[in-house]
Formats: C-alpha cells, sequence, structure tokens
C-alpha cells in the first residue's frame, strides 16, 4: 500500500517533466529520492512495529499540554494532505480525458466520483482494499514496464546518469524538488506506521493464549482506525523478527516503485526537444507524441497505468487523513465527509485552472514542491522517536542508520533551502 506514494500521479508529472525536459540529466534524482523514502519509510514501519503507536500518535504525546501547538500541527499536516490528493485528482482527470476523450471541465466533475468507490470499500474487509491496491498496482507496473521495452531508452545514458548529478539550470532544480516531493511523501510517512502498528495490535487483539480467536482480515477499515494504540503483547525477539520480515517486503516492493518511477521519466526521453523545460508538453500531448511514435497501443497502455495511479493514490490519502486526524487530535469524522471535503477543496481551483487554462502538467509538479517543503514536518520526528531507546527498546536505530537517516535529512532540507533562496 505504501508503495503507491512512488507512484501516485505526482511522480508522473515531476517523471514526465523530466524526461521530456532534460532527457537523461536528472535521473540521478529519482534514485536519490527513491532511496531517501525507502529508509524513511523503514524507519516509520518500524516505529509502528516497535513502540505501538503510530507517528502521529507519538507526536500528539509529544506535546502533552501544549495543546496550542498540536492544532497549528495538525492543519500542516492536513494541508501537504490536500497538496498530495490535488495531484491524484488531477491524475485521474488527465487519464479520463486521454481514455475517454471527455472535455477536461466535465472530467473534473466525473474524478471526483471516485469517492463513492473508495467510501464503499471501506465497509468492506480489509483484504480487499489490499486486493484492490494489488489489481491497480500491477495494472500500472506491467504497462510502465511493456511501454520501456518498446521505447528501449539507452542503457549506457542510464547508467551514467544514475550516478552523476547534474542539474542544468534553475528551472531543473525546480523538478528535482518536485521529484523528491513526489517520492518522499508527508502523508506515507504517517500511515506506513499506522499500518505496521495496527498490523500488530490487531494480531494481538484476536490472540488469546496463544490461539487465534479470528482471522485479522476479517475487519474492515474502519474497524482498523478505531483500534486503540498500545495493545502489542510481543517480546523484543518477536517484534525484531516482524522487523526483519518488515525490512525486506520494503526494500523489495519499493524498489521495484523505484524502478517503475525511473522508467516513467524515460518513456518522455522520445519527446525531448533539447530547450529545457517543455512548457508545451502536457500528459495529453506526451500520449499523442508517444503514439505517433510507437503506435497508439503505448498511449492507452500509458493512460491506464495514470488512472490506476490516481485511483488507487486517492485511497491511501484518504486513509492518511483519518490517520493524522485521530493521531494527533483524537477526533474522527465519517469517512464520507472527509472524503467528499477534501475532494471538493481540489475540485474547485481545478476547475478553474481549467478555465483559465492552465497546464495541468504545471499543477502537478508545484504541487509536488509544495510536498517536498512539508516533508519535514513528519520526517525530523520520525528520525528523533527510531533513535530513542525510550520509544524503541530493542529496535533502537543503529549508528549507521542514525548517520543514513540525518543524511537524508540534511539532503532535503539543503535542497529545499537552496531553491527557496533561489526563488525569491
Amino acid at each position: 500500500m505504501v508503495s503507491i506514494a512512488y507512484m501516485d500521479p505526482g511522480n508522473y508529472g515531476t517523471d514526465l517533466a523530466a524526461g521530456a525536459g532534460y532527457k537523461y540529466d536528472l535521473l540521478w534524482a529519482v534514485w536519490l529520492a527513491s532511496a531517501m523514502a525507502m529508509l524513511l519509510q523503514y524507519l516509520s514501519g518500524k516505529l509502528g512495529i516497535a513502540s505501538g503507536y503510530s507517528l502521529p500518535e507519538l507526536i500528539r504525546k509529544s506535546f502533552g499540554d501544549r495543546k496550542r501547538f498540536v492544532v497549528p500541527y495538525w492543519l500542516a499536516a492536513e494541508a501537504a494532505i490536500a497538496a498530495t490528493d490535488l495531484a491524484e485528482y488531477l491524475g485521474t482527470v488527465i487519464a479520463l480525458n486521454i481514455l475517454f476523450g471527455i472535455p477536461l471541465l466535465y472530467a473534473s466533475i466525473f474524478g471526483a466520483l471516485d469517492v463513492i468507490l473508495l467510501l464503499m470499500m471501506m465497509t468492506r474487509k480489509f483484504r480487499l482494499i489490499e486486493q484492490y491496491f494489488a489489481l491497480l498496482i500491477s495494472i500500472l507496473v506491467f504497462g510502465i514496464l511493456y511501454n520501456l521495452v518498446v521505447v528501449k531508452p539507452d542503457l549506457a545514458q542510464i547508467g551514467i546518469h544514475s550516478i552523476i548529478p547534474y542539474a542544468p539550470d534553475i528551472n531543473s532544480f525546480l523538478i528535482v524538488v518536485g521529484i523528491i516531493g513526489a517520492t518522499v511523501m508527508p502523508h506515507a510517512l504517517y500511515v506506513h506506521s499506522w499500518l505496521s502498528k495496527n498490523k500488530m495490535d490487531m494480531l494481538g487483539e484476536k490472540i488469546e493464549n496463544g490461539v487465534p480467536k479470528a482471522s485479522v482480515w476479517d475487519l474492515t477499515a474502519k474497524d482498523m482506525l478505531g483500534i486503540e494504540a498500545g495493545h502489542h503483547p510481543y517480546s523484543t525477539e518477536q517484534k525484531k523478527s516482524t522487523n526483519k520480515l518488515h525490512r525486506n517486503e520494503t526494500i523489495i516492493v519499493l524498489t521495484i516503485a523505484g524502478i517503475i518511477n525511473a522508467g516513467i521519466l524515460l518513456v518522455a526521453i522520445p519527446l525531448y526537444e533539447g530547450v529545457g523545460v517543455n512548457s508545451n508538453l502536457s500528459v495529453s500531448t506526451f500520449v499523442t507524441g508517444i503514439e505517433a511514435i510507437y503506435g497508439p497501443l503505448i498511449g492507452i497502455l500509458f493512460a491506464l497505468t495514470l488512472l490506476a495511479s490516481g485511483l488507487s493514490s486517492s485511497a491511501l490519502g484518504t486513509i492518511a487523513g483519518q490517520v493524522v486526524m485521530e493521531g494527533l487530535i483524537g477526533k474522527r469524522w465519517s469517512i464520507w465527509v472527509r472524503r467528499i471535503i477534501t475532494r471538493c477543496i481540489n475540485v474547485f481551483p481545478t476547475t478553474i485552472a481549467i478555465l483559465l487554462g492552465l497546464s495541468p502538467l504545471g499543477l502537478l509538479v508545484y504541487s509536488q514542491v509544495i510536498l517536498s517543503l512539508m516533508i519535514p514536518l513528519p520526517m525530523i520526528p520520525l528520525v528523533y522517536y527510531t533513535s530513542r531507546a525510550k520509544f524503541m527498546g530493542g529496535l533502537v536505530n543503529r549508528k549507521i542508520t542514525v548517520i543514513l537517516a540525518l543524511l537524508a535529512v540534511a539532503l532535503i532540507l539543503a535542497f529545499n533551502t537552496f531553491l527557496l533562496i533561489t526563488s525569491l
């Protein structure tokens, strides 16, 4: 589920802009962002396994009686989730426009109806939701891999630009920051700790005298959102064993997601015009251009992967919003209310932007830059908690993990700061 954050429409926007605007030059940024995200996602999952709390729950506990800080922090986290949902919604709208020829204005209305599908699923068993994610991600992965086979990028150039960091101009640096924001997504850092601690909590609640009382998968997504924290009935060794499985799964799944992320950039290279950022490029013109070179099937498959990306990432974003709200301020909204409010917030500016003739691809890129600027919100407390035995017990970060985590923090802060300074 967390791998969806690597392959949401925001990644499509930044990677298409990178490949069509700068060819292979920014490929290193995709690998760097993927590596940093993989490390931070590992820490987030480990936090839930070791502490029995999600990241938002621990942040609320750290604020203690200083409740005046909780609400501003929560609002900032909600703003990051809204920016994420904007990209997810735009991806669905663009895919509907390409696949079915629906004008963007009408597609912006139809795209908002994915909320109905999601909210119906929230009352089903959680296994169904994971199978839903698996289906959409499979469409996405196989579609991009097929596109790569057809495009046949230069392997030598891939090798060179994967290890040599190079940003030709300030506009390319904007895209680099966008790639980081699209990959190291704030909402995914919150939700991964919740997913892992809830799996542990559910197992604990369903075990009595060592005998399973019922299947964990009988619970619905709504049930999961209502589970109290700190129910781990496990020893340190059991937690370490679970964390080892979590680490291996994170590496395997997110490596595949990183490859797909790079694949989106490589697929866009045939439309390179040698002029830096291609201001005339949109997702629809990309699909038209790639179809003209390689045939209609490649364009249809690409649009299908974008639709799968938008639908799957929207579901994760909604769950993340509930997790953040419950963890930080201890309140729950109806899933219906939350989803409808969040979607309405993004429908209006998107519709206005379409009426004004603004590029949806440009909106995607800038929304991801905003996300990069907001990564420190969950990232800094995450590194702090996982480096303290008080919270982690025997699963506290080793020195090498602390060093790598601090390096990731420093790099993200440096990229964001440099962009802000050069943009003023």
